[in-house]
């Protein structure tokens, strides 16, 4: 099958990757939530190969994330496993940490619970949750663009849109996540570090 391709994954995959390079310093393995197209799995896979990367996702989009890593080759990430934030059920019951990109403002509130749950659930204590998308802060958008874009979200889907960091470090303090570091990232996204106590 032709690859899936997303040209904002092409774009961030660099500044995240030093991100990720920081936080996920020890060998171990990381579930990243949300793989999409499959191409961060294979850049983040052969750029970090301490690291054991497992990608998931709805089930429509794993032959796209297999077509990416069948042309990569690349050893230390596996075959993407299903992942639904509608389902209770995860496919993995541990991890030494977990990455998620541009999910938070794609799915429901509910989802958007049970993806901190899940995480703070299987992360052991002093393990970390990277969390990549644009935010909100105080009830303000950080740029126009953003707003223009939360716009667009909820008029496609009245249950998603960019989340607030306010609500987020509500929802995190009550599973055992606090919030270690916030980096700024191009096009007004940021990336936030979450720390299970």
């Amino acid at each position: 099958m032709a690859k899936p391709f997303s040209q904002a994954c092409e774009n961030n995959k660099a500044p995240i990757l030093e991100v990720l390079a920081e936080v996920f310093r020890e060998p171990g393995t990381i579930l990243e939530i949300g793989s999409g197209t499959g191409q961060h799995a294979v850049h983040f896979g052969r750029h970090l190969p301490h690291l054991t990367w497992q990608p998931t996702d709805v089930a429509e989009n794993l032959p796209g994330i297999r077509a990416w890593l069948a042309e990569a080759g690349v050893a230390n990430v596996r075959e993407p496993l299903v992942l639904d934030l509608g389902q209770t059920d995860w496919p993995v019951a541990a991890a030494d940490g977990v990455f998620s990109a541009n999910t938070a403002h794609i799915v429901s509130w509910p989802q958007v619970e049970r993806l901190f749950t899940g995480v703070a659930s299987m992360l052991p204590g002093g393990a970390a949750f990277c969390l990549y998308g644009p935010f909100s802060y105080d009830g303000a958008h950080t740029s126009e663009s953003n707003a223009r874009f939360d716009e667009m979200l909820r008029g496609r889907d009245p249950h998603s849109g960019i989340r607030d960091l306010r609500d987020l470090e509500g929802l995190a303090e009550g599973v055992g996540l606090r919030l270690e570091a916030d980096y700024a990232m191009p096009a007004n996204n940021r990336t936030l570090v979450w720390r299970r106590q």
